[in-house]
């Protein structure tokens, strides 16, 4: 498996966080990508990353709901990666933290 292929890398602990996210293209669903969050590990980006997952924490500093619901992959790397979250712009350029526009 991936962690005794990679000495340097690090397996989730257990108990950390599951989100998810419902991919669309169109009216069509394409499937659900399933992410373990380290929060052992990065508690506060963890957190962040959490509640932008479900919502729960409302309307952010700029006027805009801090969710990831609706939004874009704004980048797509065919057969490497996607990238996508920016519900401020919808290109990569804004974004918010649940702590405000930036935090450590």
């Amino acid at each position: 498996g991936l962690y005794e292929e990679k000495k340097d890398a690090t397996a989730p602990g257990e108990g950390n966080p599951h989100v998810f996210f419902d991919v669309k293209h169109g009216d069509n669903m394409l499937g659900r990508i399933v992410m373990c969050i380290f929060a052992d590990i990065v508690p506060k980006t963890a957190e962040n990353f959490r509640a932008l997952c479900t919502g729960e924490k409302g309307e952010g500093t700029l006027g805009k709901s801090l969710h990831y619901k609706g939004c874009t992959f704004h980048r797509v790397v065919k057969d490497f990666m996607i990238q996508g979250g920016d519900f401020i712009s919808g290109d990569g350029t804004g974004g918010e933290s649940i702590y405000g526009e930036m935090f450590d």
